[in-house]
């Protein structure tokens, strides 16, 4: 019996099972923790971005030059 053979197999074997455990870990916390501070930043960028397009179209009421209702005057 090759126990050298016998013992990589075993280590591989105990490697493959410590990467699943820790993507079961990693799985569990991306659940519990929500999104990552990039995709936060991200997803805060996009809304402003959104909001100032948005902004930009809107059409402001006739007789006033400002959105306050007052006039420019």
């Amino acid at each position: 019996m090759n126990f050298a053979s016998f013992r990589k197999t075993r280590r591989e074997e105990e490697k493959r099972a410590d990467k699943k455990r820790k993507e079961e870990t990693a799985a569990a916390n991306r659940v519990k923790f929500g999104r990552s501070g990039a995709q936060k930043k991200r997803a805060k960028l996009e809304e402003e971005r959104r909001r100032r397009e948005l902004e930009g179209k809107q059409i402001q009421p006739s007789g006033t030059d400002t959105p306050d209702g007052k006039d420019g005057d």
